[in-house]
């Protein structure tokens, strides 16, 4: 036997004698006991109370609010808000009693321009070809009658003022669920996903709107997605 079959030998008939001598089953234990040691520690889980009724705000941190329209009939250009806020009194127990309302700050639209060095996108938009967000720094939506469509969806009326201009809007809301709160979270949390359309020339932006019979330039229906999350009364003022 040369030298190097001599060094793989030793070490393993080393583990067989050994492993022979072990009582039953004390091998397979010591092999599992560092996969043991590694569990994950037992998670916490929500409050199972019900969802209170109340005041909610928007968390920022888990919002987002993205607009799309048609360009030239090749693509839906898409942009969004990155500062808004939004206040909602909510009572699961009766939903179609909710009230909400949003402010939208006029200057934070961003868009994915590629070079601002060379085009300055957001400021062309938010200037007074467009939203003339100087003059109407603010976009604001207040619901009126909310309607139930279905057990986790409903339409909410309102009126959106943008531009100066103040027009009725239907908001197509969808709840996603919530809970009353969670050790690592605790306060009440409810999430909402919603859509909704507008024609920008009601609200007297009409730059760029093709002409009637074709798709050259800019399409006048805005459509506004929305994905919200609601943080509410704190866990320990909920009864279980």
């Amino acid at each position: 036997m040369n030298r190097f079959a001599r060094l793989i030998a030793l070490p393993v008939l080393a583990l067989a004698l050994a492993t022979a001598f072990m009582p039953a089953g004390a091998f397979a234990k010591r092999v599992a006991a560092p996969a043991a040691a590694k569990a994950a520690p037992e998670m916490p889980v929500p409050s199972t109370a019900p969802i209170p009724a109340g005041d909610y705000k928007l968390d920022r941190a888990h919002a987002s609010l993205v607009f799309k329209l048609d360009h030239l009939g090749f693509s839906h250009y898409t942009a969004r808000f990155r500062h808004f806020e939004a206040d909602l009194n909510f009572d699961p127990a009766q939903p179609e009693k909710s009230a909400l309302t949003a402010t939208v700050q006029t200057k934070s639209l961003e868009t994915d321009y590629p070079d601002a060095a060379k085009l300055d996108f957001n400021a062309e938009l938010t200037d007074k070809q467009w939203l003339d967000a100087a003059q109407y720094p603010e976009i604001v939506f207040k619901s009126g009658k909310v309607t139930l469509t279905g057990g986790k969806t409903a339409d909410i009326g309102g009126t959106l003022t943008l531009h100066g201009v103040t027009k009725p809007m239907v908001l197509h809301a969808t709840y996603n669920g919530g809970w009353a709160g969670h050790p690592m979270d605790p306060q009440a949390r409810i999430g909402f996903s919603a859509t909704g359309t507008l024609q920008r020339s009601d609200f007297g932006v009409s730059m760029g709107i093709p002409a009637p019979g074709t798709a050259m330039g800019v399409g006048d229906t805005v459509t506004v997605i929305l994905e919200a999350e609601f943080t509410g009364p704190p866990l320990a003022t909920t009864k279980p």
